[in-house]
């Protein structure tokens, strides 16, 4: 029996391993394998929200080793530090616990068939400071150490003198301006829970972008539209402004000038983990690993890549872009070719379709752009249907992992808990 190895449990991985396991581990066709460095999942587009306490990743997080039971593939929670194609072993780092005790050695897990899906990290470009000044959100524990700095801080103005909150976020992305959206529904919902003199006008958001609009991979009404919505808020808008370097009093711009800041958030670009040069694969300046249009890498056909670590051309030039949305259909393919391929038959070709982007604007609203066969072209959508819309992707998300009569039953308590928990984390 085959071994089936899939390392990282994103959007993606997890996707698959939930495929894979009801479609081979269920019938004892192959022994499906997950790999993963944390012991939970969260949906990556989601992070904003955890930094902000609009969501609890403790409520709303789901455990690998309970999925893994249910859909029939096994767990085995580790940090990847080597591939070895020729042997076909991948290497997991040792375990610790807080007190640098040992809790599990180093492992080689064998694979007959391996799926590299371990994501993107921000890219600071060797921006000087950044590393050690700016958070990431690139993981639960990120964005809950987000959450940490922020609620400090607020107390802290809402128990001193102190006149403004500033807060710094880099990056014109769907991250940046979720984020900054995200920070004015805190502040509504603190100021409820007695931090009294926490305000919209008190609070001052500061999105450097160094291009010349926000949201550069959608269209210029789309860019437009997302700026109106935030300057409405109150967000600084600042485009064409390149940050230099870090400080820990704030960000320095490429014309010399010092955006003071209490908390500063990184994110500008995104790049896949250095450690996919060690490999042996072939990979890009971006560290993601080059793949066929079957999904397999360039010099193992035993070896798939997806999600923002894969680097595959489209036929329009462009490379298939770094999106929870990208990465689901990824997954979709890849299932069904690891299929075709242990039952000798013909593997398909990945074709990128493009839904759209949307971006949320929290509870303030929704804009973005839908493509395929609701209009020719692109039809910009804001307002309720975008909101719809944009909702709709997590519930895609939970129905390939839950299927549709437990995601609506995940939906019904998730009403319910607006009843019964505070409307934003406090702790």
């Amino acid at each position: 029996m085959e071994t089936i190895v899939i390392v990282g449990g994103g959007a993606g991985g997890l996707e698959l391993a939930t495929f894979l396991g009801n479609k081979l581990g269920k019938k004892k066709r192959a022994n499906v394998v997950l790999v993963d460095k944390n012991s939970t999942h969260l949906w990556k587009p989601l992070l904003h929200e955890v930094a902000t306490g609009a969501l609890d990743d403790g409520i709303d997080a789901l455990s690998y080793r309970a999925h893994a039971k249910n859909h029939h593939f096994a767990f085995q929670q580790g940090t990847l530090t080597n591939v070895n194609a020729q042997e076909k072993t991948i290497t997991l780092d040792p375990i610790y616990n807080h007190k640098d005790q040992l809790l599990v050695p180093e492992r080689k897990i064998n694979y007959d068939k391996l799926v590299l899906a371990i994501g993107s990290r921000s890219n600071d470009f060797g921006t000087q400071g950044v590393a050690q000044h700016c958070i990431f959100l690139d993981s639960s524990e990120q964005a809950k150490l987000f959450h940490q700095q922020m609620m400090e801080l607020m107390m802290k103005f809402a128990n001193n003198s102190e006149k403004e909150l500033h807060i710094a976020v880099v990056g014109g992305g769907a991250t940046g301006i979720e984020l900054s959206a995200e920070l004015y529904n805190a502040v509504k919902h603190l100021n409820a829970y007695g931090f009294g003199k926490l305000n919209n006008t008190s609070l001052k958001v500061t999105l450097l972008e160094a291009g010349d609009r926000l949201l550069p991979a959608l269209s210029e009404r789309v860019s437009a539209a997302a700026q109106k919505e935030l300057k409405a808020l109150g967000v600084n808008v600042l485009t064409n402004t390149a940050v230099i370097e870090a400080k820990p009093e704030g960000l320095v711009t490429r014309d010399g000038e010092l955006f003071r800041a209490d908390l500063m958030v990184w994110a500008a670009g995104v790049k896949a983990p250095e450690i996919t040069a060690r490999f042996g694969f072939e990979t890009n300046r971006l560290n993601q690993i080059a793949v066929k249009d079957t999904l397999q890498t360039t010099t193992d056909d035993n070896v798939y890549v997806i999600g923002d670590c894969a680097f595959l051309l489209q036929e329009n030039g462009k490379p298939v872009p770094p999106r929870a949305q990208a990465a689901h259909q990824m997954a979709t393919v890849c299932g069904k070719n690891i299929l075709a391929q242990l039952d000798g038959k013909a593997l398909n070709p990945f074709v990128f379709n493009d839904k759209g982007s949307l971006v949320s604007f929290s509870r303030f609203g929704t804009i973005g752009s839908l493509m395929g066969n609701l209009a020719r072209g692109t039809m910009f959508i804001e307002g309720k249907i975008a909101r719809v819309a944009y909702l709709s992707l997590y519930r895609m998300h939970q129905v390939a992992l839950h299927g549709y009569i437990k995601t609506g039953l995940m939906m019904l308590v998730g009403r319910i808990n607006r009843f019964l928990r505070p409307t934003m984390k406090l702790h």
